[in-house]
């Protein structure tokens, strides 16, 4: 299977970095994922119970971004796969992680991580 799901562009915002001024703000994140799901089953019936709710997995994201603090991009991208898959079983995500603005020169900084579950849903 090779279906894939995604989001694209969604902007919400965190308290991130390393440095002191950071943590006390909010800042800027934009959240790329693509999700391997089997749409086959789905597609037949027009089921969304069957299918990768969007609005619920961008809720949780921001949801995940607003309760917690990271000093590294980084570590918000593992621990935010490691709890979309769980939730959401899902067998592989891509997630890109943007930082805009952390660079003066850049338009953006990130990360791109991809993982596979050990389990196949």
């Amino acid at each position: 299977m090779k279906d894939l799901v995604f989001i694209e562009g969604l902007k919400t915002q965190a308290v991130i970095g390393v440095y002191d001024w950071e943590k006390k703000i909010l800042q800027d994140l934009v959240f790329d994922l693509e999700m391997e799901h089997d749409n086959r089953i789905p597609a037949a019936t027009d089921d969304l119970s069957k299918t990768l709710d969007y609005e619920a997995i961008s809720n949780h994201i921001m949801a995940f971004c607003a309760e917690r603090q990271f000093e590294l991009i980084e570590t918000l991208a593992e621990h935010l796969v490691s709890e979309l898959m769980g939730v959401f079983k899902l067998n592989a995500v891509t997630l890109t992680l943007r930082k805009p603005g952390a660079i003066s020169a850049a338009q953006s900084v990130g990360v791109k991580i991809h993982r596979k579950s050990a389990v196949t849903y």
